[in-house]
């Protein structure tokens, strides 16, 4: 059973931080490019990762560069496209799922097909992953679901199907936000570490079930349509900010 309302954990010397960014760090937005981070978030994440020796990483449906962008001028270990894109440090190489981006072509004449029949669809293309957004046309779910379940028939094997809010994404089926977790766990600064997963929606599900089969603790941020594993919760992504900016201005143990 979930433990509602529990206490955040102020004591990080010992943990390795896994933080989604949409709906967790950042209010989401109508459109992915529409996000505001919000002004003195990247430092205090920076000086959080400063006092958990670098133990602190975005892990996100966006891509890696997507991502720097929002936190520039920092750059952070971070996990990409559900776990496609692994950066194991803050400075580090991209490390990327072999992938034949050539691969979703026919999936991206499809569902940019789709997307012109529904006003204020956005197909957004990843690359090596494709997220159909519909919050601007939420009658669409019908025609969505139908055809990006045709588009994995046809790719086949090694490709799966994402949902999140508003939002179906088609990527590489092997990778996920738990198994971004579990690599980025195996290695320094993260080993030996306690894992704190912090999200809010059906994509942080693998996150949650990683961190508590390791002893480690899950929190979902606002209230979900589904039942989830996370074993704690707060109400909000001003929550989280809220949290974030305490561990920020506190004195190292």
């Amino acid at each position: 059973m979930n433990k509602i309302n529990e206490p955040l954990p102020t004591e990080l010397n010992s943990s390795a931080l896994f933080l989604d960014i949409d709906g967790t760090l950042i209010d989401i937005a109508e459109t992915p490019s529409e996000v505001i981070v919000p002004p003195g978030l990247p430092d205090q994440l920076a000086a959080i990762s400063l006092r958990m020796g670098g133990a602190l990483a975005l892990v996100s449906g966006r891509s890696i560069r997507s991502i720097d962008e929002l936190f520039d001028p920092y750059r952070f270990p971070a996990a990409g496209l559900h776990g496609t894109e692994i950066r194991h440090e803050r400075n580090g190489e991209i490390d990327r799922s072999a992938v034949d981006k050539n691969a979703l072509d026919g999936a991206r004449r499809e569902l940019g097909g789709l997307a012109r029949k529904w006003p204020g669809m956005i197909v957004e293309d990843k690359g090596i992953a494709i997220a159909v957004h519909y919050r601007q046309a939420p009658e669409a779910r019908p025609d969505v679901d139908h055809l990006v379940e045709t588009v994995l028939t046809q790719l086949g094997q090694g490709w799966a199907r994402q949902d999140g809010k508003m939002v179906v994404e088609i990527h590489p089926g092997a990778s996920s936000k738990g198994t971004a977790i579990a690599r980025l766990m195996a290695v320094a600064p993260f080993k030996g570490r306690r894992p704190i997963a912090v999200g809010d929606d059906l994509t942080d599900e693998k996150m949650f079930e990683f961190v508590n089969m390791t002893a480690g603790r899950s929190i979902r941020v606002g209230t979900l349509a589904h039942a989830s594993v996370a074993r704690s919760s707060v109400d909000s992504a001003n929550s989280i900010r809220r949290w974030i900016s305490q561990l920020a201005q506190s004195r190292p143990d």
